[in-house]
């Protein structure tokens, strides 16, 4: 699919993000206003509050953009999605006779504060990336024990907290908890002195679903896609994950990229899962192409310093997609629900560059990340910004969602002082 060009003449460059072919999601205030609903194009946003109080867009009988959330418009269903998309594209594609309507409708991105894009119900966290999980495996059971082995059946994964998950550009502060002390059985309260990333996609549930659901039926209830770090504590998770696994260690923050990349942007883009060494049982089978060829990249800026690429690989590497991983949710009868957020697990390739998180690239600290700068990295410090990069290449064209960025912030000196 080539370029599709519009009105907006920035939004027909071979580099901007937010192209025709895309028209992501997101929710925006400018000085003096309140938040609501806009679709990014070009370096504009049009203002989908005002442009369905003037008429240009009608698709329900109650308003669906004037609020600070996309869920109501999730809520309609499929058939309403796509009629979205394809009344966006008539209002701003080359040659539309509704220009001179629309555009006073337009806000300059740079003018713009952006905001959580929805409300997130639910979030679960999967570790379906086969080369982070044998590098996690191997760093602490050996090569030869380094999946579990239910690894290959199933996509493993765990409840988190929707409370913590935030928009790009909010400030992370370093956590406190239990970590493991000189004796396995005597931890100490502090601050984290492991603090990770974890390059992770973030799939969003559009459609509520109660009781199992095929993988096909799955991935039509996924409404978007979204970059995600899932911050990891890794001596608070050192200490607490045995027996049953993540808990604090994954509770302070989950930051997501502030557009959501709706499917159809994405489907030029689809590619098989990788060779499976087991068949997997009929309820997961793959049914075509259920990953995507999105190219990541994850940058690490000491306070005050320039940017450092750190890591670069592709949402390809995952063993299980995100349809897998909502189909598999939903098997015990557990209920989905419109904005639920499913995030994909770290994603890293079979090359030490291509590992996303910092404890691969370290390997656990011993062998330092060297930065640009001159300094060196085994897990992040205060003041470090992570940003998380990712597009997919199309042709004359980009999809992009925005970057995906935090700083950390000191933790405080005494968490119970009041």
């Amino acid at each position: 699919m080539p370029l599709k060009t519009s009105w907006v003449a920035t939004a027909n460059s071979a580099e901007t993000p937010f192209p025709l072919n895309n028209l992501p999601y997101g929710v925006f205030s400018t000085d003096g206003t309140e938040a609501r609903c806009g679709v990014a194009i070009g370096d504009m946003i049009l203002d989908m509050a005002a442009a369905e109080e003037s008429g240009l867009i009608a698709l329900a009988d109650d308003p669906l953009f004037d609020v600070p959330y996309w869920n109501d418009l999730m809520a309609q269903g499929p058939a309403v999605w796509a009629a979205l998309r394809e009344r966006l594209t008539a209002l701003l594609e080359e040659g539309s006779e509704a220009r001179e309507t629309v555009e006073p409708l337009l806000v300059p991105m740079a003018q713009a504060t952006l905001h959580m894009p929805f409300m997130v119900s639910e979030y679960t966290d999967f570790y379906a990336g086969r080369h982070h999980a044998t590098n996690i495996g191997t760093m602490f059971r050996g090569a030869e024990n380094a999946l579990p082995p239910n690894w290959l059946h199933i996509p493993i994964g765990y409840n988190g907290r929707a409370s913590s998950v935030v928009v790009s550009d909010t400030p992370v502060r370093r956590p406190w908890g239990q970590l493991k002390g000189p004796n396995d059985d005597k931890p100490r309260f502090a601050p984290c002195a492991r603090f990770d990333l974890e390059l992770e996609m973030g799939a969003i549930v559009g459609v509520d679903s109660d009781g199992p659901i095929t993988v096909q039926e799955a991935d039509n209830n996924i409404f978007g896609y979204v970059l995600l770090n899932d911050w990891s504590a890794r001596d608070i998770q050192a200490w607490e994950y045995q027996p049953l696994g993540p808990f604090q260690a994954k509770a302070t923050a989950t930051t997501i990229s502030p557009w959501i990349v709706t499917k159809p942007a994405l489907d030029p883009f689809r590619v098989d899962a990788p060779a499976r060494e087991f068949e997997l049982l009929d309820h997961l089978k793959d049914v075509g192409p259920m990953l995507y060829d999105i190219d990541l990249e994850v940058t690490l800026a000491p306070d005050g310093k320039p940017a450092t690429t750190i890591a670069r690989t592709n949402y390809k590497e995952m063993y299980y997609s995100s349809a897998q991983q909502l189909a598999h949710h939903t098997t015990a009868g557990s209920p989905m629900n419109v904005g639920d957020l499913l995030g994909s697990g770290t994603i890293s390739g079979p090359e030490k560059t291509q590992r996303g998180s910092l404890i691969e690239l370290s390997w656990g600290g011993k062998e330092p990340v060297q930065l640009d700068t001159g300094e060196t990295r085994n897990f992040l410090e205060d003041g470090d910004t992570l940003t998380l990069h990712g597009s997919a290449r199309g042709d004359g064209y980009t999809i992009g969602f925005g970057p995906c960025a935090g700083k950390i912030l000191p933790a405080l000196d005494d968490p119970y002082k009041r």
